[in-house]
């Protein structure tokens, strides 16, 4: 029988798993951290993981990988990561083609969550999808019938980026008011740092371990402070799945991500926003709004859809 060989590398942890061809729970799991003391650059302690679960008979149909971007899906070159500064037009599948004598798939791990919770997670039965992860960042993939949108670059679905205000605060990228600048966890808690020192009240402090976990669990005590800034967070996310509805017309919005685990301190006021702005009711008529269902499987599950997509057997 056949076997795929899935890969989901974070900043914290490269994942590897074997997957019989037509099974959806691993043979063989590992975990790793992504940098260690060890000597070992991050591509060998990749490779080692992926010579963990290698099959004995060594039956490999394909192996594909999520992981961040930016990247071009198309050749399997990562163009840049944050969490793995020495991979700069690193060509991955390249590499690990060449390493392991079968063909490589990259996606962007975004992308790969979406596809795994339109084929096994929350989205079932649904064929257009629009999955959202707000957690340090906010990234997404997005289904249109049935089919992962990818693009002409191969650099579609970076809804973490759209402008929602333009001279609003700087994002991760560098550009101004994109969405991810107010909706992911450092920019709630760059706003709520803003707002103490210049006086607000609460019962939050400008610690250095302040998290936007400590903003929601304010907001849910009633902290004034707290509740504003997950108030803010969820009028621009509002604002976001608003023009996504307008681009995409899904049937489902999925949320996944540490920051979307607030609550209804965030979602209410997203809820509030996105009525306030959808252009035409028709497009809220039979939407379904929910939570992601896959967590930290939905990286290497997605990378099994994709490798059944791009190599079936």
């Amino acid at each position: 029988m056949p076997y795929y060989v899935t890969i989901d590398i974070g900043g914290t942890h490269l994942r590897a798993a074997l997957f019989a061809s037509n099974a959806t729970r691993p043979q063989k799991h590992q975990r790793v951290r992504t940098h260690a003391a060890d000597g070992l650059s991050v591509f060998e302690r990749l490779a080692q993981q992926v010579e963990a679960v290698w099959p004995s008979g060594g039956d490999v149909a394909a192996i594909a990988v999520a992981s961040p971007g930016p990247l071009d899906p198309m050749t399997g070159v990562i163009f840049a990561t944050p969490n793995i500064p020495e991979w700069v037009d690193f060509p991955l599948a390249e590499s690990l083609s060449r390493r392991f004598g079968v063909p490589v798939f990259v996606e962007n791990d975004a992308n790969l969550a979406g596809l795994g919770e339109w084929k096994y997670g929350a989205g079932r039965g649904h064929h257009n999808v629009l999955y959202l992860t707000v957690s340090t960042g906010v990234g997404g993939g997005v289904i249109i019938e049935d089919r992962l949108l990818q693009g002409a670059h191969g650099l579609a679905a970076e809804v973490g980026h759209i402008v929602v205000a333009p001279d609003g605060p700087l994002c991760s990228c560098g550009k101004a008011g994109h969405l991810e600048a107010f909706a992911a966890g450092p920019g709630i808690v760059r706003y709520v740092r803003e707002r103490l020192e210049a006086g607000a009240e609460s019962a939050l402090r400008l610690d250095a371990n302040l998290s936007a976990r400590d903003v929601a669990q304010a907001a849910q005590s009633g902290d004034p402070l707290g509740v504003e800034a997950m108030a803010r967070a969820g009028e621009y996310l509002g604002i976001g799945v608003a023009n996504f509805l307008h681009i995409f017309d899904p049937s489902i919005v999925i949320f996944g991500g540490g920051v979307s685990q607030s609550g209804e301190c965030l979602f209410g006021p997203m809820q509030r926003s996105l009525r306030e702005r959808v252009f035409r009711r028709n497009y809220l008529e039979n939407l379904t709004i929910t939570m992601a269902e896959l967590g930290d499987d939905a990286g290497l599950m997605g990378a099994l859809a994709w490798a059944s997509i791009k190599h079936p057997v």
